[in-house]
């Protein structure tokens, strides 16, 4: 429940989570969910207390992110700083690597230092001609370091490809596949190429790559799907049909036999 709410009503969602956590306080997805809620609702204190119990029973560095927000939010950038510094990010999953540099340089705002925190961005997957599920925030996050420089242009490209990316994500919820973005169009590349090409960047290597056979659809074949279906449908039992497998009559009829004497005649 807490999972369902949490856009919608964070208030309530976090409810859900407090009684979860006085029932079940010793399991860590628990409290990572608690956390999560607390993060919410703008309780920063209660949220970095439950996500580092959570680190502490799971040992995942996953939460390392809203633990560096939940410093900022207590109004801590420093120790927010020393935070995420003690984490190795080669150990972390790219989201979660991501989301830890958007959140470090979010601290180096709070201090002011306006080129620290655009060199918290300089990561690998700052990449504008790719959009993965991160890469709406990241751009987002560079765009406003750069609007706050003082580079208005700089900072119009990031925030374009930001919306780019977004709209591409929205439009093909392909999972793990990978989109190029590229003059503001969206291919969608599958996940069947060459991992090398694909992972070099490099669009020249797989250009043309994204063209996939469809299968055909003539006349024949359509006619031929309907007909499987319309005897799938002519053989699916009915309510009745159920009804008396239930009753452990097997599709014999409901009224009684008339071989079979009735209490009346007994």
């Amino acid at each position: 429940m807490a999972s369902r709410l949490i856009d919608e009503d964070p208030e309530l969602a976090h409810k859900h989570a407090l009684a979860a956590s006085r029932r079940a306080g010793r399991i860590a997805i628990v409290r990572e969910t608690l956390g999560i809620t607390a993060y919410a609702t703008e309780d920063f204190a209660l949220a970095l207390r439950e996500l580092r119990t959570y680190r502490r029973i799971s040992g995942k560095d996953d939460q390392i992110a809203l633990m560096v927000d939940s410093e900022r939010g207590i109004g801590r950038p420093d120790r927010a700083l020393e935070t995420g510094r003690a984490v190795d990010r080669t150990t972390l999953d790219t989201p979660v690597r991501v989301a830890l540099a958007i959140a470090m340089s979010g601290a180096r705002l709070d201090q002011g230092d306006l080129e620290f925190a655009l060199g918290e961005l300089e990561i690998p997957e700052l990449d504008p001609d790719r959009a993965f599920e991160w890469s709406p925030a990241l751009f987002s996050a560079r765009a406003a370091v750069l609007e706050d420089l003082g580079r208005a242009e700089e900072a119009e490209f990031w925030a374009r490809r930001a919306e780019v990316a977004a709209e591409a994500l929205g439009v093909d919820e392909a999972g793990d596949e990978e989109m190029f973005v590229e003059d503001g169009l969206i291919e969608d590349w599958v996940d069947d190429y060459d991992e090398d090409e694909l992972a070099s960047g490099d669009l020249d290597a797989v250009d043309g790559a994204a063209a996939v056979d469809e299968p055909d659809t003539d006349d024949a074949s359509v006619d031929a799907d309907a007909s499987v279906d319309a005897d799938a449908d002519a053989a699916e039992p009915s309510i009745e049909d159920e009804v008396r497998e239930l009753l452990g009559e097997d599709g014999a009829s409901t009224t009684p036999d008339a071989s079979e004497p009735s209490d009346k005649d007994a």
